[in-house]
């Protein structure tokens, strides 16, 4: 694949609206980044749009985005790394699912998962987001997983998961790069419970957290209190937000199933759903949060760019609102 360098004007322009969208408060330290599932959806081959990656690299750095995600498509190595310069972007993260039964991860998919580590490192990356893959009883149960027919990990499928999650955590250190634990609505770590037993099983210091806001509210959790409740662990966040009329359709089972609920729209644009923009990044903001900001919307009605643009915007709008309040300092983390 043969990639062609981003015109001069659209780079100088994107340099001058991120200059615009940034901050000089206490989240002055954060990137903020995007995902291009928003043009080409990893999961549902109907959400993809087929736009190439130079499109859709030419869009996020237009709409002021400081890097992006590995996106479907996109080149690899040093030919990523020549795209992505060409258009002042970073590589923030590239994205890897643990394929798991009941009985924990399945054989082979380790193999997968140091597919994607080499794809980070080549591609001069800087988080490993890790997260288990959808699965058959789960992917049912998104949204409603504390229900009492919701199957669960065995606790051997959860020392399979905590063993091969300290093996990748290991060789992600080792290869110079960060690692970040995603929980996933639809997986067998989605409700706070499940959050809960994986940080109790291994250490904050070993497998940091991406907190996926969007995927902790399906999951019937509150994010504000899981930043505060985990701190410094949560080394990586993702911005998504909540259609809450398509989440009720999903609790009550109306929509049967996660993918379904995507289908619907179930993650809509920053700022237009259920979360408390303001509030999470305000407690973001009491640790002088420096890590990625990743706006993430799985799917959407108006033309992707436009969506990314609106998120982008949003969330300048809200750090801005937070740059002229005093902030606190941040409460010590329960232990």
């Amino acid at each position: 694949m043969t990639t062609a360098p981003a015109a001069t004007s659209l780079v100088d322009r994107a340099r001058q609206l991120r200059r615009l969208l940034a901050s000089s408060g206490p989240l002055a330290g954060a990137s903020v980044g995007t995902v291009p599932i928003l043009w080409n959806n990893v999961d549902i081959a109907e959400l993809r749009h087929g736009t190439d990656a130079e499109a859709i690299l030419d869009d996020i750095a237009r709409t002021g985005y400081d890097g992006c995600q590995l996106g479907l498509g996109f080149p690899e190595g040093e030919e990523l790394r020549a795209t992505l310069a060409a258009r002042e972007l970073r590589l923030a993260e590239v994205y890897a699912s643990v394929a798991a039964t009941m009985d924990g991860p399945t054989p082979g998919t380790l193999d997968e998962v140091r597919e994607r580590l080499r794809l980070l490192v080549a591609g001069g990356g800087e988080v490993f987001c890790i997260a288990l893959d959808g699965s058959p009883g789960r992917n049912e149960a998104a949204g409603h997983a504390t229900d009492d027919d919701t199957p669960h990990l065995t606790n051997a499928g959860w020392d399979e998961l905590v063993g091969l999650l300290r093996t990748v955590a290991a060789e992600t250190r080792a290869a110079g790069a960060r690692i970040a634990f995603h929980p996933h609505a639809g997986t067998f770590v989605e409700t706070p419970a499940e959050v809960e037993r994986l940080a109790a099983a291994i250490a904050a210091e070993e497998l940091p957290f991406c907190l996926d806001v969007g995927h902790y509210l399906v999951g019937g959790g509150d994010p504000i209190e899981a930043l505060r409740r985990y701190g410094d662990r949560v080394s990586h966040v993702h911005l998504k937000d909540v259609d809450p009329g398509v989440l009720g359709r999903l609790r009550s089972r109306e929509i049967g199933n996660f993918g379904d609920a995507v289908r619907q729209r179930l993650f809509t644009e920053l700022g237009s759903g259920a979360q408390d923009l303001d509030g999470i990044l305000a407690v973001l903001a009491e640790r002088r949060y420096d890590g990625w900001l990743m706006v993430e919307q799985d799917s959407s009605w108006p033309p992707p760019a436009e969506s990314a643009a609106i998120g982008r915007r949003v969330l300048a709008a809200a750090i801005r609102r937070l740059d002229r309040e005093p902030v606190a300092a941040a409460p010590a983390a329960p232990r």
